[in-house]
């Protein structure tokens, strides 16, 4: 499956194919900020699962828990497509609503919990973090690879192959 995200004047674009690694719902002040909305939903993909197209500009920012994120956003509408965070080398971020795509996974994730708005309530079960939870780069392979989910504050090894 192909997905297509753009902005809101269509001309920067991230064309997605297979199935994120995860989905995360972030509510840190940064992505509050980013999305003017409560929190921000994030679809994670491998980067070569990812192909970019279109002008984009550049902003640089630490996130709350101090690493950087390169965000790209369409340079005429100002909409936020996709980004590229420290954390994850291997993964290409995509605003979830960037694709306006009901099918897609719903977030399995919650972090930043800290900073949650009260009245910001989901109706499935996820895995919540106060904080975003610290990932080492085994880690992060397992989770890209299909071998491990967070659960319970730490990264587990699944049965999965």
């Amino acid at each position: 499956m192909t997905r297509i995200a753009h902005c809101c004047c269509g001309s920067l674009r991230a064309e997605a194919t297979g199935e994120p690694t995860f989905v995360g719902a972030c509510h840190c002040t940064e992505c509050q900020r980013r999305t003017g909305s409560p929190f921000g939903v994030s679809t994670y993909f491998l980067k070569e699962q990812v192909r970019t197209d279109g002008p984009s500009k550049i902003y640089l920012r630490g996130s709350d828990a101090g690493r950087k994120i390169e965000i790209h956003f369409c340079p005429d509408c100002g909409t936020s497509v996709f980004w590229y965070a420290e954390w994850g080398p291997d993964l290409v971020g995509i605003a979830f609503g960037a694709f306006a795509d009901p099918s897609m996974p719903r977030p399995t994730v919650s972090v930043w919990e800290t900073t949650r708005h009260p009245w910001v309530a989901f109706d499935h079960q996820l895995d919540r973090f106060a904080v975003q939870p610290e990932i080492d780069d085994r880690d992060l392979e397992q989770l890209i690879h299909g071998a491990a989910n967070i659960r319970n504050g730490e990264v587990c090894v699944s049965d999965r192959k």
